[in-house]
């Protein structure tokens, strides 16, 4: 049968998914009377929550007498990393581009990693049904962004395909009357267009790692396309290690992909994308090849953490009442198992302690690692982001990124005096009828702890973006940390109205009156730069029955509602968040009042000193 193995690239919400949803039906991978959810490739439930991928999925489809594997790939710049090994397995993509928004900066990632790849590119222009779509401007772009990344010529005359992936319809015409139901027109230019993986069934088997999985059964899963020759279950073949060593394992289990699904397999060959279980310590780039034919292919290079936090056991005084796994062996376990599929992950215990340095590609990347744990039942505490610093030729460096800014223009004022505070530096503007875009290069400190302060800058309309770029020296500007105090409890209890009147006066709360608090939690935002401690567990003394039902007149304005992300931007290096599996509390990490204020008072002195 014959093959075409490619990608769907594209910037976060351009339709990466719900195109292969609708490229899933057109080859009739469903029942006509079937239902299907939207977004069928994206499993995970944050996934679905959220309306991102966070790992690449692998699919296959049969057309035309050709099976097609289609590897989803994330769109989001702290998932980079699955999109720039799995150009390693495939020979072609669609470049997914939103006919509306034009090419975003991840645009510019992905494409760049496929050109580098010499991977052939299919232009999808997706989304052609909204009414304030620009399809000429869109191709402009697109074809600027092909000279600018250095693509050969071959690839500037590339074919290009016109979707609206939401309604199911596409065609080869930038007309949007031309379209008609069904993704034949897509599915046809991958066969014309897309060159058969070239390779040799009767060689010695080659396939290298790509991406892992990892199952409670059989241990960690390795995945990749095999470039030469063919493998079986039972088989005992080699693996050429990343130190040069070799070492043999018998092929345990063999997967293969048909629409949706993983199934077992005996047997496959040279072309197709497959998942070998059988070695528990597989890694991404190693080369599995015939015993006494070792050939492995170049390795693989993975982009290294830029972010890191510390993660330990809960230490609160609310510590167990929620959650079910609450021990430093738990965590641990837990963490080295995440380890085990998500190669971008690092996991270092602290020594004597029940804390753990979790370095990651951002704060994405690790908030949903905490979320996951979250609705798993474990409860834990974990600090504030900081990045990864690095000595290259002695000298201390912190890695940069490339910020690309999209905002109505009532807002673009505030944005450049916030970027401005943080030591970004404007490289291009593009103001347009109502929105300007806005391009900075800024150290990835200064984006911590940025995104709600953006979106409360820009009333949720402003669109944010950021890719790394690479590693500079590092600057002696403090970037960063929150600049406005806290409002911390005092006492532990429930809080109630009464109190919660008087302390409101003092800023904004983040709680709600019958909440559970204990003190060093922090309850709310003061008004000015420093931390107010402050009792919300009063209760008013009562004198008569008439009293009593004072506390029913109290009214109070609505607390600020705090996501995970949210808080993780928020809180400063002397704070934590606690996450259990029904809640998560920002709180000090010194909790006692006293002794916080002693803490607080010696670090002053320290720095007048200084």
């Amino acid at each position: 049968m014959n093959i075409r193995n490619i990608a769907i690239i594209a910037h976060v919400d351009h339709g990466k998914t719900t195109l292969v949803d609708q490229l899933l039906r057109t080859s009739g991978a469903f029942r006509a009377n079937e239902e299907v959810a939207t977004r069928i490739m994206d499993s995970n439930d944050i996934e679905r929550e959220r309306g991102i991928t966070i790992l690449a999925k692998t699919t296959s489809i049969i057309y035309k007498d050709t099976k097609i594997n289609i590897l989803d790939t994330p769109g989001h710049a702290d998932f980079g990393g699955e999109v720039e090994r799995i150009m390693n397995m495939v020979d072609g993509c669609l470049l997914l581009v939103d006919a509306f928004e034009g090419t975003m900066p991840q645009t510019r990632f992905v494409l760049k990693k496929a050109l580098e790849a010499h991977i052939k590119p299919i232009v999808v222009i997706n989304k052609i049904d909204r009414s304030n779509s620009n399809i000429s401007k869109t191709l402009d772009e697109v074809l600027d962004l092909f000279i600018e990344l250095g693509a050969p010529d071959e690839f500037l005359e590339f074919p290009c395909v016109y979707t609206s992936a939401l309604k199911g319809t596409s065609s080869l015409d930038p007309d949007p009357s031309t379209q008609v139901d069904g993704m034949e027109a897509v599915l046809d230019t991958i066969i014309k267009e897309i060159p058969a993986p070239k390779v040799d069934k009767n060689a010695p088997l080659q396939l290298q790692i790509a991406l892992l999985d990892y199952n409670d059964f059989v241990g960690r899963i390795g995945i990749g396309t095999i470039k030469q020759g063919k493998i079986n279950v039972d088989d005992v073949v080699a693996v050429s290690r990343l130190d040069g060593s070799v070492k043999q394992f018998k092929v345990m289990k063999l997967f293969g992909y048909e629409n949706v699904k993983r199934l077992e397999i005996e047997h496959a060959e040279a072309g197709d994308i497959v998942a070998v279980a059988g070695l528990t310590d597989i890694n991404v780039g190693e080369t599995i090849c015939g015993v006494g034919a070792i050939n492995p292919l170049p390795l693989i290079r993975l982009d290294e953490p830029t972010l890191q936090m510390t993660f330990g056991t809960n230490t609160s005084p609310f510590s167990g009442n929620d959650g079910k796994l609450l021990t430093a062996r738990k965590i641990e376990e837990r963490l080295f198992r995440e380890t085990q599929k998500d190669v971008a992950l690092r996991v270092k215990r602290i020594p004597d302690s029940e804390t753990w340095i979790v370095s990651g590609r951002g704060e994405l990347h690790l908030s949903i690692l905490i979320e996951n744990m979250r609705r798993e039942g474990f409860e834990l505490e974990v600090s504030k982001p900081q990045v990864i610093i690095k000595e290259i030729d002695g000298q201390k460096c912190e890695p940069y990124e490339d910020l690309t800014i999209d905002v109505p223009n009532e807002y673009v004022g505030d944005v450049m005096t916030t970027l401005g505070e943080r030591n970004a530096e404007l490289v291009d503007m593009d103001a347009r009828e109502t929105v300007t875009i806005m391009r900075y290069v800024i150290a990835s400190r200064g984006l911590l702890g940025y995104m709600t302060n953006f979106m409360t800058l820009t009333k949720g309309y402003g669109i944010l973006s950021h890719t790394y770029r690479e590693y500079r020296p590092v600057t002696t500007n403090a970037i960063g940390e929150r600049p406005i105090g806290v409002l911390v409890a005092t006492e532990q209890g429930q809080a109630t109205p009464y109190a919660m009147e008087h302390v409101e006066e003092r800023g904004t709360m983040f709680i709600e009156p019958g909440t559970l608090v204990y003190e060093g939690m922090i309850v709310g935002e003061n008004r000015y730069a420093i931390d107010l401690a402050v009792n919300v567990v009063l209760k008013k003394n009562l004198t008569n029955v008439r009293s009593s039902t004072k506390d029913n007149t109290v009214v109070l304005k609505t607390p600020r509602k705090m996501s995970l992300e949210a808080c993780l931007d928020y809180i400063n290096s002397d704070e934590l968040v606690e996450i259990t599996p029904t809640t998560y509390r920002m709180r000090k990490k010194i909790l006692n009042t006293v002794d916080r204020k002693k803490f607080d008072a010696h670090v002053r002195r320290g720095d007048l000193e200084e």
